[in-house]
């Protein structure tokens, strides 16, 4: 039996509001509604979030993203299904993900500084940010699929 979980929003709604106030930043920025859900999707296969993968998968749906590249997503460096733009994003979403396993490279910071410029980097780099936040809140909490 599963044990029952708080509900973020309702026992904390000021931190809530706050992670919904990154959520409204990132709908002004730059980045393409496909990027943002690729960074949503690549960083939630990462941290096994289910609630997060089964929302994203379908947004991404919605809005033009092919089964392939949905289902391919987790061996994208295998495959040429993604620009070099996609391709330096997804980088640093799984090395930002998985920060503790030695930080992100100078190689793929310099990568994307060059390609993508500064805004668009410091872009990236909250979308990133606040998919692994949301990733935590979801796994801790239980939040089930809807």
């Amino acid at each position: 039996m599963e044990t029952k979980r708080i509900k973020i929003h309702e026992v904390a709604p000021q931190a809530y509001k706050a992670m919904v106030g990154l959520e409204t930043y990132l709908h002004s920025t730059s980045l393409s509604a496909i990027e943002k859900e690729l960074i949503k999707i690549r960083a939630s296969q990462i941290n096994g979030c289910a609630y997060c993968l089964n929302m994203h998968t379908r947004d991404a749906r919605k809005i033009g993203e092919t089964e392939q590249r949905i289902y391919m997503l987790n061996a994208w460096h295998e495959t040429d299904l993604y620009t070099d733009t996609e391709r330096i994003i997804l980088a640093l979403t799984e090395e930002i993900t998985l920060i503790s396993e030695g930080g992100v490279s100078d190689e793929t910071y310099q990568e994307a500084a060059t390609l993508l410029g500064k805004d668009k980097l410091a872009e990236v780099i909250m979308a990133i940010i606040t998919i692994n936040a949301w990733n935590r809140i979801a796994i801790s909490t239980l939040l089930p699929l809807d």
